[in-house]
């Protein structure tokens, strides 16, 4: 069983006690040492009687009466000087342990460091844009530097992502915008030179591609704002189905128009959102059926609230259903059910990802899957909101 790693004020305050332990351990016994030695040493200087006399008296033993009295005359020049060199040899081994001291107290200091400043260089190729740099399996250091290693090594990694998704959306959007200004472009052109005629039907096929670009430009706003925490702008009581009710009977003719028919089981589900968004994200669950399930012939929608006291909607079809690759992460952006990027469907590819983006704005989730008999189910979770 490990022991719990240390954290640094406790780790300096023990290295601090360590050393004023160590300081005065080393002062203690050399004061001793230092006085024996040192008054043996003058004692020699002395006249053999004398410092016999003295060592008498220290041993507690009564010297003859001629040894004491010149002793008495020798004492005071005696411990004049054997004072002086008291305080000099004692200083001195004092300032010996403090640099004994000080020098161990670098070492562990250095040590205690040393870990950060790898965190230092990993900061700093951050702050210059390699967010591929990983710390791994980081070792050393107290708590907080291990918490702080762990933290950079997942910022790093969560940027890496972010400038992978960043680089592919753009690329997507390049995409996305290419095929449509290609063609307002080429039959713009060609009506100014007098190539193409200038007919009702050819306008009313460049209103359509305008149309298309106005779509994914109010799709990119909306994806903008959910990253900037701005999508909702004010919660109200709202019910599921009621909402559920309004969407589908705009719809009814998208739906008429793919040939699916509706099932409804829509049951009261009290929560409390921004309504205009959640009729924008059960939208565009229909469309999404309709280009990509209308196969099945079925669509199906039920809202409730679940044992938790969770308010939901759920859209189930009869389609092909969704990849397994996909039903257990989050939607890209650009991401179509379809596998090629032909945008004959009409969608945007950006119809999930706005969906996902709704639900989490909201504290709730997006949930897919595919159905055992055949076709996807696709539920928006808003959590109970605290009183």
């Amino acid at each position: 069983m490990k022991l719990r790693r240390l954290s640094l004020s406790t780790v300096t305050a023990m290295t601090i006690a360590a050393m004023i332990s160590l300081t005065m351990f080393i002062a203690y016994f050399s004061f001793f040492w230092i006085m024996k030695r040192v008054t043996e040493v003058r004692l020699l200087e002395l006249p053999a009687d004398a410092a016999q006399a003295y060592r008498d008296i220290q041993a507690g033993v009564t010297p003859p009466f001629e040894s004491f009295q010149k002793l008495m005359l020798l004492m005071p020049e005696f411990e004049k000087s054997l004072d002086n060199e008291l305080n000099w040899t004692f200083g001195g081994h004092i300032l010996f342990a403090a640099i004994v001291c000080s020098a161990i107290g670098f070492l562990l200091a250095r040590r205690i460091a040393r870990p950060l400043k790898r965190l230092v260089s990993a900061a700093e190729a951050l702050r210059e844009g390699d967010f591929a740099i990983g710390l791994g399996d980081f070792r050393g250091g107290t708590s907080e530097v291990q918490r702080l290693g762990k933290t950079i090594d997942a910022l790093a990694s969560d940027l890496d992502h972010m400038q992978k998704r960043l680089r592919f959306n753009t690329m997507a959007v390049a995409h996305e915008l290419r095929t449509p200004l290609t063609i307002l472009q080429g039959n713009l052109q060609g009506m100014i030179d007098g190539v193409f005629p200038i007919r009702e039907q050819g306008l009313q096929d460049l209103l359509m591609q305008v149309q298309g670009l106005s779509r994914l430009v109010e799709d990119l706003r909306t994806l903008s704002l959910a990253a900037g925490h701005k999508l909702i702008a004010v919660r109200s009581p709202t019910d599921l189905a009621v909402e559920a009710r309004t969407v589908l009977a705009a719809a009814r003719p998208l739906l008429d128009e793919a040939g699916v028919q509706l099932e409804t089981d829509l049951c009261t589900a009290p929560t409390n959102v921004d309504p205009e968004r959640l009729r924008q994200a059960m939208l565009a669950l229909v469309h999404n059926a309709c280009r990509y399930a209308s196969t099945g012939g079925v669509l199906r929608c039920e809202t409730g609230v679940d044992k938790d006291g969770s308010a939901f909607v759920r859209f189930l079809d009869r389609g092909p259903g969704l990849p397994q690759e996909i039903r257990s992460i989050s939607f890209d952006v650009f991401w179509r059910g379809e596998t090629s990027r032909s945008r004959a469907t009409g969608g945007t590819g950006l119809g999930l990802s706005i969906v996902e983006a709704i639900a989490k704005a909201h504290d709730g989730r997006l949930q897919t899957g595919n159905r055992q008999d055949g076709g996807a189910a696709i539920m928006i979770v808003i959590p109970p909101q605290p009183r």
